[in-house]
C-alpha cells in the first residue's frame, strides 16, 4: 500500500431526525413479522377448521387434538403445509426478482411496489373460505414481501450511519418480532369468534401495515448509494444531506459522498455488474462467489436453527403435545421475541457481529438439546412441559438478541455496491427458500399421522445449531465500525477469524485518484475545493 497511516474521515454527527428517519424504514419488519406469525394461531381455531376443512370422525384421535374439546372439522396435512409454505415460495421468487428491480428503478420504489403487491394477495385470501384461495392469497403476498424484505435491508444499510448501522438494520428485525406479537395478540383475541371474523380480521389487519409503509416511505429520500450508480451525484448529495441531517455542502456530506463514489468506481473498473458476477472469483477470500455463500449460508443457517417451527407451528404443536392454553403459551413467547431483540441495539456495537452470533447459537443448542432429553426422558409429563416452555422461552431469547438480527446486518453489509442489490437478494431469497422447504417439512415429521417425533425434534435443530457455530467461527467477518467501502477492504485482506482486528489504513478515494492520475469528480455543487482537501 502506499499509505499505511490511520486516517481521519469527516463524518456527520447523527441527528434524531436523521436517526428516526432511518429506523422507520424497518417498519416493513411488521409486515413481514405479522404475515408470517397470524398464521400458526389461525390454523388452531376451530373456526377456521370448520370453514376451510372437512368433517372427520370423533372417534379419529388424531383429529382430535390432546387437550382441547373434540372437533367434527379438521384439514390434513398437506393442506397445512401447502397453506403455511405458499408465503415463503412466493417470497423467495419476489426476493430474486427484486435485486434487478432496485438497481433500475430504485430501493424505495421497489419497496413500495411490493407493498402494492402484498395488498393485493391480502384481498384474495379475505375473498373466499377455500384452501385454494388462501393459498394463492398467500402466494401473491409472499411475492410483495419478497420485494419488502430484501430491499428494505439493502436500503436501511445504505442509509444508515456507519457506527449505528447495525442497530439500525436490528431495528428491522425487532419491527419482525412486534409483527408476530401483534398477530398473537389479534388472533388471541378474535380465537373464540363463531363467526369469519374469528381469522378474516387477523388476515385483514395487513392492510394497515403496508398503507403505513407505503406512505411513510414517499417521505423518505431514496438511497444516496443507487443515485451514484446512476451517476447522479447531485441527487446523492441531497440524499445523503437529508438521512444525515445535514446542509448538502458541508464537509462530513461531501466527504462521505466522495468516499463512495471512489469505492463504486473502483468496483465497476475491476468487474462486471449482472447476475454473473455474483458467483465470480472463484472461492477466494474477497470473491464475490464466497461473499454470495457467506450471504446465503447464513440466511441458510438462521432459518435451520428451527425458529420458525416456533413461530410458524407453536400453537398446533403445544396442542399435539398437551399443553394446556396454547394461544397464551404461543403469545408468550412472542413477547419473550419482542424484549429480547432490542438488546442486541447495543451489543452488536458493543461486541460485534461474529460474537453475537457464535455465542447465541451455543445458547441455542444447549436449549434444544435441554428440551429434546426431557422429552424423550420423561413425554408428555407435567415436568416435560414446563421444561418445554422455558426452555423454548430462553431459545427464543437467544435467537432474538443474535442471530435474528445479526443475520440481517451481516448480508447488508458484506457485498460491495455494484452486486449490493443482487446479492443480498439472493441471501433473502435463500432465506425464504429454506424457510418453505422446512415449512413444508415440518407437519410431516411432527403430526401424530406421520413422523410423529414430538419433542424429539429438538434433537435436529440443536444439531443445526451446532452446524451454526461453525460456519459462524470459520467464514462470517467482523464488520463492526467500517464503512461498507471498508468491509470489502477487510475481506480482502484478512480471513474471518481475524477481521475482529482489522483497521483500515486508506481511503478508496486516495487510491482510486493514484491508480487513475486523475480527481475524481464531485457533486458540481462543491467542484475542485474537495479534491484538493482530500489529496
Amino acid at each position: 500500500m502506499s499509505d499505511t497511516t490511520d486516517f481521519v474521515q469527516t463524518e456527520a454527527p447523527v441527528t434524531v431526525k436523521a436517526y428516526l428517519m432511518c429506523a422507520f424504514a424497518a417498519f416493513a419488519g411488521i409486515l413481514f413479522g405479522y404475515d408470517s406469525g397470524y398464521i400458526s394461531s389461525v390454523l388452531g381455531m376451530a373456526k377456521f377448521r370448520e370453514d376451510y376443512g372437512h368433517p372427520v370422525s370423533l372417534s379419529d384421535v388424531h383429529a382430535v387434538l390432546k387437550g382441547n374439546p373434540p372437533q367434527a372439522y379438521d384439514y390434513d396435512t398437506w393442506q397445512k403445509s401447502l397453506i403455511v409454505s405458499i408465503l415463503s415460495a412466493g417470497t423467495f421468487f419476489g426476493a430474486l426478482i427484486s435485486g434487478s428491480l432496485a438497481d433500475r428503478y430504485g430501493r424505495r420504489t421497489t419497496i413500495i411496489a411490493g407493498c402494492v403487491i402484498f395488498m393485493v394477495g391480502v384481498v384474495v385470501q379475505c375473498s373466499t373460505t377455500h384452501v385454494v384461495s388462501l393459498s394463492i392469497g398467500r402466494l401473491v403476498a409472499g411475492f410483495g414481501v419478497g420485494f419488502v424484505s430484501a430491499i428494505n435491508i439493502l436500503y436501511m444499510s445504505e442509509v444508515a450511519p456507519r457506527k449505528f448501522r447495525g442497530a439500525i438494520v436490528s431495528c428491522y428485525q425487532f419491527a419482525v418480532t412486534i409483527g408476530i406479537m401483534l398477530a398473537a395478540c389479534v388472533t388471541y383475541g378474535t380465537q373464540n369468534r363463531n363467526d369469519e371474523g374469528a381469522y378474516r380480521i387477523p388476515i385483514a389487519v395487513q392492510l394497515l401495515w403496508a398503507v403505513i409503509l407505503i406512505v411513510g416511505l414517499y417521505l423518505l429520500p431514496e438511497s444516496p448509494r443507487y443515485f451514484v450508480k446512476k451517476n447522479d451525484m447531485d441527487k446523492a448529495a441531497k440524499a445523503l444531506a437529508r438521512v444525515r441531517g445535514q446542509p448538502v455542502e458541508s464537509d462530513a456530506i461531501q466527504d462521505e459522498l466522495l468516499e463512495i463514489q471512489a469505492n463504486y468506481e473502483y468496483e465497476k473498473d475491476i468487474g462486471e455488474e449482472g447476475w454473473r458476477a455474483c458467483f465470480s472469483g472463484g472461492f477466494k477470500r474477497n470473491s464475490n462467489l464466497r461473499k454470495v455463500f457467506i450471504g446465503t449460508g447464513i440466511q441458510l443457517f438462521q432459518q435451520w436453527t428451527g425458529v420458525n417451527f416456533i413461530f410458524y407451528y407453536n400453537t398446533t404443536f403445544f396442542q399435539q403435545v398437551g399443553l394446556k392454553n396454547p394461544f397464551l403459551i404461543s403469545m408468550i413467547t412472542t413477547v419473550v421475541n419482542v424484549v429480547s431483540t432490542p438488546i442486541s441495539f447495543w451489543t452488536i456495537e458493543k461486541f460485534g457481529r461474529r460474537p453475537l452470533l457464535i455465542w447465541g447459537a451455543v445458547g441455542m443448542t444447549v436449549c434444544d438439546f435441554v428440551i429434546a432429553i426431557v422429552g424423550t426422558a420423561d413425554a408428555q409429563s407435567t415436568a416435560a412441559n414446563y421444561v418445554l416452555i422455558v426452555f423454548v422461552c430462553l431459545f427464543v431469547f437467544f435467537f432474538a438478541s443474535t442471530w435474528g438480527p445479526a443475520g440481517w446486518v451481516v448480508i447488508g453489509e458484506i457485498f460491495q455496491l455494484p452486486i449490493r442489490s443482487k446479492g443480498v437478494a439472493l441471501s433473502t431469497a435463500s432465506n425464504w427458500f429454506w424457510n418453505c422447504i422446512i415449512a413444508v417439512i415440518i407437519p410431516y415429521i411432527v403430526d401424530p399421522d406421520y413422523g410423529n417425533l414430538g419433542a424429539t425434534v429438538f434433537f435436529v435443530w440443536g444439531s443445526t445449531c451446532l452446524s451454526c457455530i461453525a460456519f459462524a467461527y470459520f467464514f462470517v467477518p467482523e464488520t463492526k465500525g467500517l464503512t461498507l467501502e471498508q468491509v470489502d477492504k477487510m475481506m480482502e485482506e484478512v480471513p474471518a477469524r481475524l477481521s475482529g482486528g482489522w483497521k483500515p489504513r486508506e481511503r478508496f478515494v486516495h487510491s482510486t485518484m493514484l491508480r487513475k492520475s486523475e480527481p475524481i469528480e464531485p457533486a458540481s455543487n462543491v467542484s475542485g475545493e474537495m479534491v484538493k482537501r482530500v489529496d
